[in-house]
């Protein structure tokens, strides 16, 4: 399968669920090249940002385990190109 580069944009709304998120993307770091973060503390919010590169089936499978977790929001855009 084809590789896709694409962005996945991940909000925490409780701190609890950082460190099951950095356990998840520790998994697909492989397929990560760039991650910034973004802490609004007086929201109570956190924000990731990730670049990746990967077939679609890693990333739906990286967005699906991201999207159960609770407390956490996740979407990702994939380019068309291969």
């Amino acid at each position: 399968m084809e590789k896709r580069i694409g962005t996945i944009t991940i909000v925490i709304s409780d701190k609890s669920a950082v460190k099951s998120v950095n356990d998840t993307l520790s998994q697909y770091s492989d397929g990560i090249l760039s991650r910034q973060g973004l802490p609004l503390r007086d929201k109570g919010l956190n924000f990731i940002n990730i670049v990746i590169e990967a077939t679609l089936d890693e990333i739906n499978a990286l967005t699906g385990k991201l999207g159960r977790l609770e407390f956490v929001e996740v979407k990702a855009i994939v380019s068309k190109q291969k």
